[in-house]
C-alpha cells in the first residue's frame, strides 16, 4: 500500500535527504487497538479536560494507511506507543502493540504499565517478549510516578537499559502529579533509568533540561515543541537554546511527533526544528543519529 503525501508533507523526504540521512527516526508515534483509538480520537474531538483546546486529528486513517504514510515520508523507525490509564488494561495493550510491531517492519516493539500489583510481572513478560521502548502517561493515567507499586518496575527498566517515554510535564493541562518534581524523585532513586521525557517536559523546559544534564541516561523528545500550535501555549525559552543544542549533540534530544494525533501537518515538526538554526549537525543527531544510537538502528 502507498499513500501519497499531503501537499504540506511532500517536502519531508527532501528535508532528510538534504541532511544526508537514511531517513527519520520518530520515537513518539501512537498505534492503538481500534476500539481504544476511536475513544482517544473522540476525546480529542470533544476537547476533553486533559486536552483543553480544539484539537482536530489530521491523520485519521487505518493502521495500514498510517504505516504507509510514515514510510512515504521516510520515517524508517517509529514507536507504537500505547499507555494504560487504569488498572487491568496494560497486559492486553502490550500483547497488541508487540504483535503490531512483529507484523510491521520498522516499528519498535512497544509496551506500557500502570501502578498495580502485577505490573512487575507483565513488564518482565514484555521485556522477555522483546519490548524495546515503554510509554507511561502520568497526566492521563492520573498517578504519581513515585507510587510504590512502580518502584520495582523502574528498577526492572533501569537494569534492562530499555527506554521509557514518560509524559511527565504539565502540558497541555497540568494535573496533581505532573511536573518535574515527581519524576526527579524517581530518578533520584533510579539514576540509571533510561528515560525519554516527552514534549521536552513542557512547560517546565528548564527543569527537565536540568535532569537530562544531571542523569546520564535521561533524554528528551521534541514532540510538538516549536510548532505554531504548541508555541501558543508553552513556547520554548530562547535563552535555553544553547543548552538544547549541547544536549542534542550529546545524544540526548530525539525526534518525536505525536503522529497521528496531530492538528497540523507532520512537516511542521521538522520545520520548527529547522527554524531554530542550531545547525545541520544538530538536526542530523536529533532526526536520526540519537535514536540510532539509543536503539542500535541499522544504517
Amino acid at each position: 500500500m502507498t499513500v501519497a503525501p499531503e501537499a504540506d508533507d511532500a517536502a519531508v523526504p527532501a528535508f532528510w535527504q538534504g541532511l544526508g540521512l537514511p531517513g527519520l527516526a520518530d520515537v513518539h508515534v501512537h498505534f492503538l487497538p481500534p476500539r481504544l483509538l476511536r475513544r482517544v480520537w473522540a476525546y480529542f474531538d470533544a476537547a476533553g479536560p486533559l486536552v483543553g483546546t480544539e484539537w482536530p486529528i489530521r491523520y485519521r486513517w487505518s493502521d495500514a494507511e498510517r504505516v504507509a504514510y510514515l514510510r512515504g515520508l521516510g520515517v524508517r523507525t517509529f514507536s507504537a506507543l500505547a499507555y494504560a490509564h487504569k488498572p487491568g488494561m496494560a497486559t492486553d495493550l502490550n500483547e497488541w502493540t508487540l504483535d503490531f510491531a512483529r507484523a510491521t517492519p520498522g516499528c519498535l516493539p512497544s509496551a506500557t504499565f500502570f501502578p498495580e500489583p502485577d505490573a512487575p510481572r507483565y513488564v518482565a513478560d514484555a521485556l522477555a517478549a522483546g519490548a524495546r521502548v515503554f510509554k507511561v502517561h502520568v497526566q492521563v493515567g492520573g498517578f504519581t510516578p513515585t507510587d510504590p507499586l512502580l518502584d520495582p518496575v523502574w528498577g526492572l527498566l533501569a537494569d534492562a537499559g530499555v527506554p521509557v517515554v514518560v509524559h511527565a510535564g504539565h502540558a497541555p493541562v497540568g494535573t496533581t502529579h505532573t511536573g518535574p518534581d515527581p519524576f526527579a524523585a524517581v530518578l533520584a532513586r533510579h539514576p540509571r533509568l533510561t528515560a525519554v521525557v516527552a514534549h521536552l517536559g513542557a512547560p517546565d523546559y528548564s527543569a527537565f533540561l536540568d535532569l537530562a544534564e544531571r542523569y546520564e541516561r535521561v533524554r528528551l523528545d521534541t514532540t510538538m515543541a516549536f510548532t505554531p500550535f504548541f508555541d501558543r501555549f508553552v513556547p520554548f525559552p530562547a535563552d535555553e537554546l544553547p543548552r538544547l543544542r549541547e544536549l542534542g549533540l550529546a545524544g540526548k534530544v530525539l525526534l518525536g511527533s505525536d503522529f497521528p494525533n496531530l492538528p497540523y501537518p507532520y512537516a511542521e515538526q521538522l520545520a520548527g526544528l529547522a527554524r531554530l538554526d542550531l545547525g545541520d549537525e544538530w538536526l542530523r543527531a536529533v532526526c536520526w543519529g540519537n535514536a540510532a544510537g539509543l536503539f542500535d538502528l541499522p544504517g
